[in-house]
This record gives C-alpha cells, structure tokens and sequence, in this order.
C-alpha cells in the first residue's frame, strides 16, 4: 500500500480578521516532525477529530504522534461559528427508520450526548474557552417548517432531552426578532471560542504524553512488514495504525476518501462590541441560534458583546470583504437595531455528505478516517475523536454507536464548485419561498 498526496494540494488563505484569533490565548508551539520516529498510533491532522483522538488514545496508554500540516485549530476548527449542536442532520425516529432499533437508538443516543462530551472535557481539562452551556434555538422562518421542528423537538424530548417548544411569542422573547414564527430550544447547545477550545486540547494532548508535530503535512503512507510509514518532509514514523482526520481539508493522500465529502466554505462576519442597551434586546438570555432554511442563518454574541453571523458562502475562497455583504444585509435585516458596524470576516471549510451523516471508514486493515460532519463539527468532530479512539484501541465495530460505512466517492465530483453553486441557488429560492 502507497498513498501519496500531490504536492500541488494548496491549503486554503488564512481567512481575513479571524475574531476568535483576536480573544483567544496564544497556542503552545510545536515543532515540525524530524528523522525518524515510531509509534503505536500516527493521527493525520490537528483539528477536533484528531486531538480527540489522539487524547482518547493516549489515556488508554497508547502511544501516538500527531501531525498537522499548520497548527492544531488552523482549519476549520479554528474558524467555526463555535456553536455547540446536538443531534444531526436526521432525527431520532429518522435515524431508528433508517438503521434499525438498536443502531439506530445508539446513534441518536451518540449523537445527542456529543455536546455533553465537549463540556465535560473543558471541565475536566480545565480549557479556558468561554464555554458556556447556554443552550441552541433553532427557529421555523416558514410556516411550512413549524411542524418538522415541533416533531423533532418532541422526538428528543421522548429521549429525555430538556427541550421548550416555542411558540411564535416566546421564539421572539428570546431571539429578540419578530422574523420567526416558532421553534424550539435544546438546552443541551450551547458555545465556546473554538480557537481557544482547539489550543486547549491540543495543550492537554501534549499533556498526556502525544508527541504533536505542526508544520508537518504527510507526503505519503506506505506499508511496509506489518507497520504504516508515514512520511513528512523531513521526517517519517513508523506505526501499527494510522487515523486519517482531516475533514474538510482532506487532500489527494487518500483520493478516494476526498471525493466522498464536499468541501465548501462557510462565511461568517462580527460587529464591534454591541452597546448594552442594543445588546439587551438581541438574544436577550445568551442563547445561540441556527435557523431553519435550507441555506441556513446561525448567529451568536461572543464573551465581549460582538454579534456574529454566519452561513453559506461561494463555493470557492472568497477574495474581498464584499463577497460577506448578504450576511450583513441579513442581521440587519432579521435584527433591524443592530447599527453597529460589521469589523471582521472570516471563513472555514465545511465538509458535507451525500447523505449529510458524518463517515466512519475503516480504508484498510489499520487504516481509519472519520469525517464529514456538515456543520456540526465542534461535538461531532470531539465526538468522533472518541468513537476512532475506541476502534483503534481494539473494541469492535459492532459495539460502537455509529456504523464504519465503505468508501462511496461522489460521482462527477471535479464539478463540485458548479454543484454547491446550483443547489445553494436551489435551496435559496426554496428558502423564500417557503
């Protein structure tokens, strides 16, 4: 087995004035990987998923290097709207329909503790990331949406989650808007400044032993007598296993793993500090928000009283602080009060799925990547840092609460820029007229 990434595989620009680079604390530096090292365990990348992984492993006394081609946080889990999400994209009897009772059961029970997990590890870590359980509201912006959000409130709730149903009155009192006409509150959400979260765990990483190497981008993984080698620049491991976590940055090294995800980006825009008398009347009670449309809204306040606001952007990287003008038309227009002045803009890459669930792979015998979670990544992404962690340590595939599906690459997938452009045109005109 070869695998080679094409040197030619640009990673994207760093994204404008990041917000969260500005509030969070500087992260630890680690230095590139050189010579030759060995391990039980190399994990590809530094984001979420990989750090999860590399924490869950190395307190099971395993031994692993980490490598990420910039630093821990530098891709999207640095550039993320920070919101904490339960669930995804299908719902509890959705997922039971689909998987059967018990798997079925077990993921939604996986999927909706994710944001337990994240907190739990601040705490347990000690991560300063202004993290805050506040809760998620997910308002109807059409009337055709009210009784989806209204099942699926009811749905989690039969599984013991603390959720409200909102009438069109109390989604107003806590959004500070009359642009929605109900939906509902899961407790479970809530949000951090993932810069910071993402620091943090790779600080506690380090903590527990992983060796983390930045500024090492993997060249190629060959097998060789039983052992993966894993090449960089300057430097190469030797492992019995290897975790492929690169999500939306997935490149050529593994060609058929990019062609199973769409990486498109994601765009989000911050204020100044609202004044206090502004900010008491928009998410009066610190609650964040992702809408219900189709081309989706999401919006928060941070530690120091900025109001972001993100969602879909063009498919390709952005070049100009115009190219973010419809999310300022649309907190203006959702929040007419809110006069502030938009100062940052920045931008990650989501990755999304054919059939918007993250992947479990297993690519070869030693060989697993998790990936895909499009748009839930901050819990998904922990919480499949977890689930690979309990893979590799040796439990079984069946015991685990998410299927390992096989590699299935989307077809046509070089026209993925015109796709994500036609269909987020789609949905936009279906969002309008809904």
């Amino acid at each position: 087995m070869l695998l080679s990434a094409k040197p030619d595989a640009p990673a994207d620009r760093p994204g404008f004035n990041c917000v969260w680079e500005e509030t969070a604390a500087a992260g630890e530096t680690f230095p590139p990987l050189s010579g030759r090292a060995s391990a039980d365990v190399v994990v590809v990348g530094g984001g979420y998923t990989g750090l999860s992984t590399a924490l869950h492993l190395s307190e099971k006394g395993v031994k692993v290097v980490l490598l990420e081609a910039r630093e821990p946080g530098w891709g999207a889990s640095g550039r993320n709207g920070g919101q904490v999400i339960p669930g995804l994209k299908y719902d509890p009897p959705e997922m039971v329909s689909k998987y059967g009772p018990d798997l079925g059961g077990r993921m939604a029970e996986f999927a909706g503790g994710a944001p337990g997990l994240v907190f739990g590890l601040i705490d347990r870590l000690g991560i300063d990331c202004d993290a805050r359980r506040c809760g998620w509201i997910q308002p109807a912006h059409s009337s055709l949406l009210e009784g989806t959000l209204r099942r699926r409130a009811e749905s989690w709730a039969a599984l013991g989650a603390d959720v409200e149903i909102l009438d069109r009155a109390r989604v107003g009192e806590l959004l500070g808007t009359d642009s929605y006409r109900s939906g509902w509150l899961d407790r479970r959400g809530g949000s951090v400044n993932p810069v910071a979260y993402a620091r943090g765990l790779a600080r506690a990483v380090r903590a527990a032993g992983v060796e983390i190497h930045s500024g090492s981008p993997v060249r190629s993984i060959r097998r060789e007598n039983g052992r993966f080698h894993v090449a960089c620049a300057a430097g190469t491991v030797e492992a019995d296993q290897v975790v492929l976590a690169t999500n939306g940055y997935t490149d050529n090294l593994y060609p058929t793993l990019k062609r199973t995800i769409i990486a498109t980006h994601s765009f989000q825009v911050a204020t100044d500090p609202v004044p206090e008398e502004i900010r008491r009347t928009i998410l009066p009670q610190g609650h964040v928000s992702s809408d219900s449309r189709r081309v989706l809204l999401y919006f928060r306040f941070d530690r120091d009283g900025r109001f972001l606001m993100g969602g879909v952007g063009a498919a390709q990287e952005p070049g100009r602080e115009a190219q973010f003008a419809h999310l300022v038309r649309a907190a203006r227009q959702i929040f007419p009060q809110l006069t502030v002045p938009f100062r940052h803009h920045w931008y990650g890459k989501v990755a999304l799925t054919r059939d918007f669930m993250p992947h479990f792979h297993e690519l070869a015998p030693g060989l697993h990547a998790g990936l895909g979670y499009n748009g839930r990544g901050v819990a998904m992404g922990t919480a499949f840092g977890q689930l690979l962690a309990r893979r590799v340590a040796g439990e079984p595939a069946s015991a685990l609460p998410f299927p390992t599906t096989d590699i299935h690459p989307i077809p046509f997938h070089f026209l993925r820029n015109i796709y994500v452009g036609a269909v987020r045109t789609y949905y936009r005109v279906r969002d309008i007229t809904a």
